[in-house]
């Protein structure tokens, strides 16, 4: 607790802080709603996917995350601008309590950079006539696309992505999601989880005393508390304190 002679803010001891952690999960149900990442084949192996011409090998994503993302973007798109101004994010874990271990934190704004037209990360996501997806190559910063979340870990797991090389940032992922790299078959080293929603005025942040909370502002939220409580889980690098060592094996 701060002096309140000086005049400063209490700052929350260890335990009220995962106490805000988790009064925020729950509000968002984040451990039911969430669902696998990957697909995965009966003896446990992350499925592989195959796309364009070019036919390299995709960690596949599960039918019930494109689903999630699917329904979400449609919520938001549907809705006034005014109402829903993106979709929220968590890459997770579940610990042996079932509670949230937060893996990544990001966002996925409704408009592009200049603000007037739909984003392209957003824009004509839709299930086809055979059960894919439309915009699978950027799908909420979930495409297969490079640049995008599945893009660029496939290319960290998986052999066959020349000339293309790997970003330090996705083989920190890889390292820490998988149990070898590059792998044909690739096991994750715990399940991985995904959870979204539509973010807007009214949704519950974490910090409810400062009400209502824009898009970005919730996604350096979490992160910040995440990486407080979560130093050893969270993937974010944006926004967070990272040891030298982190950072030096990060550029390997």
């Amino acid at each position: 607790m701060s002096d309140p002679s000086v005049g400063g803010p209490d700052v929350p001891e260890q335990g009220s802080k995962m106490a805000l952690w988790q009064e925020f999960c729950d509000a968002h149900h984040i451990a039911r709603d969430s669902v696998p990442l990957f697909a995965t084949s009966p003896d446990g192996a992350v499925e592989i996917t195959r796309i364009g011409r070019s036919a390299t090998p995709l960690l596949r994503r599960s039918e019930p995350m494109d689903a999630r993302i699917g329904g979400v973007v449609a919520d938001i798109l549907r809705a006034q601008p005014k109402d829903l101004e993106g979709l929220l994010y968590l890459m997770l874990r579940l610990d042996g309590n079932g509670d949230v271990v937060p893996l990544y934190i990001g966002r996925a704004g409704r408009h592009s950079k200049n603000g007037t037209v739909v984003s392209a990360n957003l824009k004509s996501i839709s299930q086809t006539a055979t059960g894919g997806w439309t915009n699978s190559g950027k799908f909420a910063r979930w495409g297969y696309g490079y640049a995008y979340h599945m893009g660029d870990l496939s290319c960290a797991v998986l052999a066959g992505h020349e000339p293309r090389r790997p970003t330090p940032k996705y083989m920190r992922w890889a390292r820490q999601l998988f149990v070898e790299t590059p792998a044909s078959a690739p096991r994750t080293r715990f399940e991985v989880r995904f959870w979204c929603i539509p973010w807007g005025p009214a949704s519950p942040s974490i910090w409810q005393d400062f009400g209502a909370c824009p898009l970005a502002f919730i996604e350096y939220l979490l992160i910040g508390v995440a990486n407080l409580l979560f130093p050893d889980d969270l993937l974010n690098e944006e926004g967070v304190n990272r040891r030298s060592s982190e950072i030096a094996q990060s550029s390997l």
